[in-house]
């Protein structure tokens, strides 16, 4: 159990939770954006849904597996993890989430540069938020973008896609989309719910955050992370798409769609299921202690 664990295994877990979930699932937003692969949203989603399947099982009776800050700060809000724990914790899950992208990068920088040259697109330029994608997210998801039959891109109409999703639309379907994961996460995983098999708990998590993504990604191409988004798109604005990637279009509403809406979406979440599921520590709770 996480009790008799120490600071560092824990963060070491969150370290490979948050890899396995950001490797497999921006690793299947690569095979669907460059080889026209798991093409339709439950392709992809169900690929995310594993990814937290795979991270709970292994590391979950380590850490808990939070695997994701905003969780992590949904549950100290209400008490239901020590405080002290927050940082460390949201630190080494950026680290898991930059490694997955520095090595889902190595493995596709050639599909991407091929991709990229197929498609007129200059790395860096605002066109390049199709590539960027892979990594880092948009509101309105450039997916649903379609090239000019010469197969190029028309950066006029990229940018009026672009502009289909405001960013209170935005920050509403990240908030919303988090209050149900978070909700999903207290409400499985709480031993006041006798009617959930507790060890399929991760599959019912898993199964949410891939019907959130059938619901909401075409709007945000659905976060519910901010490990998930600002790790590796700081990787790609380091590999060459720049401002394209960070800040990216949508300017300082990466920071209020994809940072404060899945916070303030966890407190909500979490602190809904606490009231009416039940009182009791949904996750593993230890004891704080140095990092050792």
């Amino acid at each position: 159990m996480s009790g008799e664990r120490s600071l560092r295994e824990c963060c070491l877990a969150e370290v490979v939770g948050t890899f396995l979930l950001i490797f497999f699932g921006c690793g299947a937003v690569h095979v669907a954006v460059l080889f026209g692969g798991l093409q339709g949203l439950w392709q992809v989603g169900i690929v995310w849904g594993l990814a937290i399947m795979l991270a709970i099982y292994t590391i979950g009776h380590i850490s808990g597996a939070h695997i994701n800050p905003a969780i992590t700060i949904g549950l100290a809000f209400w008490g239901r993890f020590p405080r002290g724990r927050v940082v460390p914790y949201i630190l080494y899950q950026f680290v898991g989430a930059i490694l997955a992208a520095v090595a889902l990068y190595g493995l596709f920088q050639g599909p991407l540069a091929d991709f990229e040259k197929e498609h007129g697109i200059v790395r860096g330029e605002p066109e390049s938020v199709l590539t960027a994608m892979c990594y880092g997210e948009y509101y309105m998801n450039p997916g649903g973008y379609e090239f000019e039959e010469d197969g190029k891109v028309d950066s006029k109409k990229l940018a009026q896609h672009l502009e289909r999703t405001s960013m209170a639309t935005a920050f509403l379907a990240e908030l919303i989309g988090t209050a149900i994961l978070a909700f999903v996460v207290v409400s499985t995983t709480s031993t006041g719910n006798e009617d959930v098999p507790h060890r399929l708990a991760p599959v019912f998590i898993g199964l949410t955050v891939a019907a959130l993504i059938c619901v909401l990604a075409p709007l945000t191409q659905a976060c519910f992370n901010p490990a998930r988004d600002f790790g590796p798109r700081i990787v790609a604005a380091l590999a060459g798409w720049g401002q394209a990637a960070l800040p990216g279009p949508n300017g300082a509403g990466i920071v209020v769609v994809y940072a404060f809406a899945p916070i303030i979406g966890s407190i909500v979440g979490v602190g809904f299921a606490a009231q009416l599921v039940s009182h009791d520590v949904v996750l593993p709770n230890p004891e704080d202690k140095e990092l050792e």
